[in-house]
């Protein structure tokens, strides 16, 4: 079934050919080859900081832009097209997209663990196409319908919530627990919003700006510390403070990638506790083994999201039970993408989303087709 409107040739696109060099291109629509694909109509893309990363670098850790391609892997839109046998959802359908393809047969995905299959198709990552166009497909696995009451907007922010989802069930935030979370970006707020829903009766959130420690509280937060003020202190003297002034924490989410932020998080966990590296930060760092041993502290990677994280995200957004909506600050058109971009390199929003494209922009970027 078939909802596509106006020339379903014409699917604006939003690419980048190097470190900030974008432009606008018509993209192909193909026909859909699956019986599973589902066609959506992209309406809200979030800016992510691997977008940000490919825009400002035109690479994002290993990942190298070396072709063509379209930004962006946070979205949601509306469903316009179906294969014969989707049954999950309808043309007309409300959706959060997860942005991923992974094969089918690798022992990764076989075993439950798709999101580390290394044969994944990742949206925005190259080589693979991301989501910020007018139309993105994907099969109907990967797709959540959203309840009526939920935005589009609440849905592009599904992704990074879903991050959050996948990172809390691998600490085993359960009712009673503590926790510190290190970094107020998106991901953290989601983290730390997700632990309270989860049930962790104290969260500590940990950064250097006030106005993201106030967000952080308004998302569930029960204390916050600005960091500035242990600069010139030891690891040690800044892990006394945190834990005397406040709690010695069961679980520490690290969602910075920084350094002393890592070591710290480490050296605060409460012997028998869980420590989850959720931010992706530098490749090698010094960790105090000693300590960690003596504790027998669990330490873990957390890596984007596996099955039924998108699912409980949009149930946590479905339930009122993390308000995603205050993170986002600020709100481009898809035709301003290219200063979306530019206004992410300041570190003034927390969240931006890309709003389309819209009927207004089906001809902006007629003059080439990839």
């Amino acid at each position: 079934m078939s909802l596509l409107k106006g020339n379903p040739s014409l699917n604006p696109a939003f690419f980048i050919r190097k470190a900030k060099d974008t432009y606008f291109a018509q993209h192909d629509v193909l026909p859909l080859t699956s019986p599973k694909a589902v066609r959506v109509e992209i309406k809200a893309t979030g800016l992510c900081g691997s977008d940000l990363h490919y825009y400002q670098d035109g690479r994002n850790g290993p990942k190298v832009v070396s072709a063509p391609m379209v930004l962006g892997h946070e979205s949601a839109g509306v469903v316009v097209e179906v294969g014969p046998a989707v049954t999950s959802v309808k043309v007309g359908d409300k959706v959060a997209v997860e942005p991923c393809v992974p094969s089918r047969f690798s022992d990764e995905t076989m075993s439950g663990n798709y999101h580390l299959c290394p044969h994944m198709e990742f949206a925005a990552s190259p080589p693979t196409h991301g989501t910020l166009a007018r139309y993105f497909t994907v099969d109907d696995n990967f797709v959540v319908k959203l309840p009526d009451h939920v935005s589009l907007e609440e849905g592009a922010t599904a992704e990074p919530l879903a991050v959050a989802c996948h990172a809390n069930k691998l600490a085993g935030t359960t009712f009673n627990r503590t926790v510190f979370v290190f970094g107020a970006g998106p991901v953290g707020l989601l983290v730390a919003a997700t632990a309270k829903a989860f049930g962790a009766t104290r969260v500590l959130v940990i950064d250097l700006f006030d106005d993201k420690l106030q967000l952080a509280k308004k998302m569930g937060a029960t204390d916050v510390h600005n960091s500035r003020a242990d600069r010139g202190k030891s690891e040690s003297e800044v892990v006394e403070g945190l834990t005397s002034k406040y709690f010695a924490p069961d679980i520490v989410f690290d969602a910075t990638g920084v350094k002393p932020c890592i070591r710290s998080g480490m050296l605060a966990v409460k012997p028998g506790g869980t420590y989850v590296q959720v931010g992706m930060g530098m490749n090698n760092t010094e960790i105090p083994l000693g300590p960690l041993g003596r504790k027998e502290a669990t330490v873990k990677g957390s890596f984007r999201y596996s099955f039924g994280d998108y699912r409980d995200a949009v149930q946590l957004l479905s339930s009122g039970k993390v308000n995603s909506k205050l993170i986002i600050t600020h709100r481009f058109k898809f035709k301003q993408a290219k200063e979306a971009y530019e206004f992410a390199g300041t570190g003034k929003a927390v969240k931006i989303i890309i709003e389309g494209p819209t009927d207004e922009d089906l001809l902006l970027a007629n003059q080439s087709k990839l």
